[in-house]
């Protein structure tokens, strides 16, 4: 009998969400982002999920090559571009475009001759400091890119650091666009602005974003960036991970649970052990009163997650027994919750999906 944990895809949620995003954006094409194994659904997965986008976006140029091995036909896009020279060649071979973010890059594209040519999405530095050209160097770069014969098609792109919340007192999107449309000021070619903030919020910003192709990633999987919930703006989970209670503990006034004995009963406990812990992805960040979901009643969790178990309060649940089913996030428990109690983010948590967790594929509200 295999351990009693799984993780459920919904590929029905996948589709939804990504069919919010185009209500959302119905004027941009959709770049549906899969980097990290499609934020841990899998790849094979998220071309079934996500068929209906115009391309696939990610990080990984070796995952990239495997979509088309698996027969993706549309665009697919590297957003953090290529690493060596190496690459460049692969690139034309597989018909793959590329974020340009250094000048180190824009040297070896000049250097490197293809036997096709490939499309370059060239970035630019708003405010996010990670990569990208400062507006003021941008026009530059472009020029020397548009000079490239094997260059075919050069799309403008920056990334915002804040879309989730619009008038973030440090660095708003409407000011990250008036450095962009600075920098980009009357150089050619479409343009790719918004992450799933901004696509979330694109009625919102509409007298100010102009995004030919718009970039949603965790919305796609029902996380959101920050702000309203999931629910709020129609999404649904696109992960479910279910475990069971394989054991039963009865303790009383001042007994303690779990490693460190940090947690301490204040009076007469139920607590069931559930198999699942930090090996298979939990947050071992995780703290006392972290929402789970017992029998269909909403508990917490107790003491600290241990590498393969953890601990629940199954005091309200009286009818609960050895092989009652526990929800950990998903399906009526959103991923968010989870994550904001655990003081991270949802897309850690999908992305950290251990493989020795078994996967299934189910409709939402089944039990996979």
């Amino acid at each position: 009998m295999s351990r009693p944990l799984f993780a459920t895809i919904h590929l029905d949620s996948m589709q939804h969400n990504l069919a919010q995003a185009r209500t959302c954006a119905p004027l941009a094409k959709i770049w549906a982002v899969v980097k990290a194994d499609a934020y841990g659904h899998g790849l094979e997965r998220a071309l079934r999920g996500f068929a209906s986008a115009d391309g696939l976006a990610l990080v990984e140029l070796e995952s990239a090559i495997r979509l088309r091995q698996l027969g993706w036909i549309k665009p697919i896009l590297l957003l953090e571009g290529f690493f060596e020279a190496a690459d460049v060649p692969l690139l034309a071979e597989h018909n793959i475009a590329t974020a340009v973010h250094s000048i180190e890059q824009v040297k070896l594209l000049e250097y490197t001759q293809l036997y096709r040519p490939i499309d370059v999405y060239l970035k630019m530095n708003t405010g996010m400091n990670r990569l990208g050209f400062p507006p003021a160097e941008y026009a530059a770069a472009w020029q020397r890119l548009h000079a490239i014969r094997d260059v075919r098609s050069i799309t403008h792109m920056t990334h915002f650091a804040n879309a989730d919340e619009l008038e973030h007192p440090r660095l708003t999107i409407a000011e990250q666009v008036r450095r962009f449309q600075l920098g980009a000021a009357d150089l050619a070619g479409e343009r790719s602005l918004s992450n799933s903030g901004g696509v979330l919020h694109q009625a919102e910003l509409a007298d100010q974003l102009s995004n030919d192709w718009v970039r949603p990633g965790i919305m796609l999987y029902g996380g959101t960036p920050g702000g309203r919930s999931a629910q709020e703006f129609g999404l649904r989970p696109t992960m479910t991970l279910r475990s069971e209670v394989i054991g039963i503990q009865h303790i009383g006034p001042g007994d303690t649970v779990g490693y460190g004995s940090r947690f301490e009963a204040e009076g007469p406990m139920t607590i069931g052990v559930v198999a699942c812990g930090y090996a298979d992805g939990y947050p071992r960040s995780a703290p006392h009163g972290t929402p789970v979901i017992v029998d269909g009643v909403r508990t917490t969790l107790v003491g600290r997650v241990s590498m393969d178990m953890m601990t629940v309060d199954l005091t309200p649940i009286p009818n609960a027994r050895i092989g009652s089913k526990v929800t950990l996030w998903g399906d009526g428990l959103p991923i968010d919750d989870v994550a904001q109690a655990a003081g991270t983010i949802g897309y850690e948590l999908m992305c950290a999906l251990a493989p020795r967790v078994r996967v299934t594929e189910g409709r939402l509200g089944t039990d996979g």
